[in-house]
C-alpha cells in the first residue's frame, strides 16, 4: 500500500505506528506541520526503510511561520520530501492569507532547483497554488486531498503534477467526481491520517485498500493492476531523487 500523505507524529503512539507500518510493508510519506516538528520526529523515522518524513510549514500555522522559517532552511538538506505546505484561503485560513503567500513563495524560491517532492495543501486556493508552482518551475508536486474546480485538474496534470486521494473522498459525490477526472498516470493514494476516520476510528497510515478497490471498479481493471499503476506513479517522481 502507498500512502503519500499522513501525519504519523499526530497519533497517540507514533513510534508504535511506525513499527506497524514497516511490518505491513507499506510505503509511507509522513508530513509535518512545522519545521520544529520535523526536527523532533526525523531521528525516529531514519531506521525505517519504507517511511520518509517530509519537512513542512502548514498554512494554518501561519502565525508561527516567521519564527520557524530559519529552522526550515536548516533542515532542508535532510529530506527530499516537503510537506505539508501550501495555501488555505478557507474561513480557517483567510485571516493569514498574506503571511501564507509570503512563506509559500519563500519556500518555493528555495527549492526550485532542487530534487524535492512536494505535498501541497490548496483549499480554496487551488489556482493560486498551481500558478506559484509553475512560476517557480517546481517539477514534482502532489496536490493533497484536492477539493477545487474540476476543470483545474486538467491544468494541474498538464503541468506534470499529481493528485493524491483518500478514503474520505470516495464517500462523497464531489470526491468521486474529482477522482474520476484525474488521469490514471497522475493519481496517488493517501490517508491524511489521523484526520480521516474508518469505522469510527482514526485511519491508520497505509489504509488505502478501499481506494484501490474503488479505482478497480471505476477503471474496470483488476485490483492488482491498480496496485501496479499507483506504484509506477510513485516511482515516476522518486526517480528525480536518485538522478
Amino acid at each position: 500500500m502507498i500512502d503519500t500523505h499522513c501525519h504519523i507524529d499526530l497519533y497517540q503512539q507514533p513510534e508504535k505506528i511506525l513499527s506497524e507500518c514497516e511490518k505491513a510493508g507499506a510505503t509511507i510519506i509522513t508530513m509535518t506541520n512545522l519545521p520544529s516538528h520535523f526536527e523532533m520526529g526525523f531521528p525516529h523515522v531514519l531506521p525505517f526503510k519504507r517511511i520518509r518524513m517530509a519537512l513542512g510549514m502548514h498554512p494554518l500555522y501561519a502565525e508561527q511561520h516567521i519564527r520557524e522559517f530559519p529552522t526550515f532552511l536548516k533542515n532542508l538538506h535532510k529530506t527530499s520530501y516537503i510537506g505539508e505546505i501550501g495555501l488555505d484561503f478557507s474561513r480557517k485560513g483567510f485571516s493569514t492569507k498574506e503571511t501564507q503567500i509570503v512563506t509559500f513563495s519563500k519556500i518555493l524560491a528555495e527549492i526550485n532547483n532542487q530534487p524535492k517532492i512536494l505535498s501541497v495543501h490548496s483549499r480554496r486556493a487551488e489556482k493560486e497554488v498551481l500558478d506559484m508552482l509553475i512560476k517557480n518551475r517546481i517539477q514534482y508536486a502532489i496536490f493533497h486531498w484536492y477539493s477545487g474546480p474540476l476543470n483545474l485538474i486538467d491544468k494541474i496534470t498538464e503541468a506534470g503534477y499529481f493528485l493524491s486521494v483518500n478514503p474520505a473522498m470516495i464517500k462523497s459525490e464531489s470526491g468521486k467526481k474529482i477522482i474520476q477526472r484525474i488521469p490514471k498516470d497522475k493519481l496517488l493514494t493517501e490517508t491524511d491520517g489521523p484526520f480521516v476516520e474508518i469505522d469510527h476510528r482514526p485511519i491508520k497510515p497505509g489504509e488505502v485498500m478501499g481506494v484501490y478497490r474503488y479505482l478497480s471498479n471505476v477503471w474496470e481493471i483488476p485490483l492488482i493492476e491498480v496496485e501496479k499503476l499507483i506504484s509506477n506513479n510513485l516511482k515516476q517522481i522518486i526517480l528525480i531523487i536518485n538522478k
